[in-house]
Order: C-alpha cells, then structure tokens, then sequence
C-alpha cells in the first residue's frame, strides 16, 4: 500500500494497483487498474440507474445504458482500432487498456455515444438531473485540456450523491481532477499497441 496527498490535499491510497482518493476509485490517463480487474458494472450504479431511468421516464424521457463494463481486453480491441484509423487523435477520445473508466464497472454511456447527443432533450435532463441519483458528467465541455478527453455527453460515472453534488456544482460541473487536484496525462507519449 502506498498513500500519497493530492495538489488539494486529499489522500490517496494506491492498494494492490488501484488507487483510491478519499475512497473513490480513480481511473484516468495517469491511474490505471490492472488488467484483470473488473468483470461488471457496480450494482449500486445499477440501482441508481434504475432509480434516475424512471424518474426520466415520469417526464417521458427515455435513457438506457448503451455501454457499461468494458474488460481491458475489450478495450485494447477498441482503442488498437480506433488507433489504426486515426493515430493522431485518439488519445482525445479513446482510452488505452487499463486506463478506462468503463473497466471500473463504475462507467456508463448513456443513449448515443455520438456528438448528435449533445443537444438531444435526453442529454439535457441528464445534465441537469443526473446528479441527484449520485452521477456526474464525466467529461464536461471545455475541460478537455484537464480530464484528457473529448466533451462527451452521454459518459456518466457513478460517485454516489454527495460527491456527485460537490461535482456539479450549481450547473457548471467540475472534474474529478479539478476537484481532488490530480493529473490526467500518460505518463509517456507512446501508444500501448500490443
């Protein structure tokens, strides 16, 4: 075990390669999970996500998950990919193996994972109500430059409520970066193809 403080002063654990600030369990471009972590979405996520689905669906808004867990193979498919077709950008909108929320069971996509979600009435009320049921918005827009990623919509990540609050702050959602004051960036400039 190795505990380390924050730029923000919270305290990180790092336990068998995972690491952990304030108890939640961090994954971005500069924490990773190893490789044989993870096997399905967290079921307090999905209880929530029931929870947030049907009050969307009292006000005839329908969300369903399109992507949840993702094992780090699955993702080393993905991101190999995307890789070959676009190898300049796809550190903005792909993560490497080991570095995907989705691996954490802690992540979903929500409807259409594509920038025609941005201004759908289903994204709209999730922006604007997501947090309640203990989701953030994970990748907000303009904040590409902190968290390392592409504005995307329809990725929530489950933190429970009371950080989820915290998060998105009165509308204008903080990042998990911003917020626990930690990096989002590989730590080298090379690709993982494997």
């Amino acid at each position: 075990m190795k505990k380390f403080r924050t730029k923000n002063n919270h305290i990180g654990l790092v336990i068998r390669g995972i690491t952990y600030i304030d108890g939640y369990l961090i994954v971005n471009k500069s924490y990773s999970l190893p490789q044989n972590y993870g096997n399905k979405l967290s079921r307090k996520l999905v209880k929530a996500f029931k929870k947030m689905q049907n009050a969307a669906l009292k006000e005839e808004i329908k969300i369903k998950i399109l992507s949840g867990f993702r094992s780090y193979d699955r993702q080393k498919e993905i991101y190999n990919k995307y890789l070959e077709e676009d190898s300049k950008n796809v550190d903005n909108y792909s993560a490497r193996p080991g570095h995907s929320e989705h691996q954490s069971g802690l992540a979903i996509d929500i409807n259409n994972a594509s920038d025609t979600f941005i201004d759908s009435k289903e994204a709209k009320w999730l922006d604007k109500n997501a947090y309640k049921y203990g989701f953030i918005l994970r990748y907000p827009k303009n904040k590409n430059n902190i968290t390392g990623y592409k504005f995307e919509p329809w990725h929530y990540r489950y933190v429970g409520k009371k950080l989820a609050k915290k998060l998105y702050n009165n509308g204008s959602w903080l990042t998990m970066e911003e917020y626990f004051g930690i990096d989002s960036k590989y730590l080298k400039n090379k690709q993982n193809i494997i």
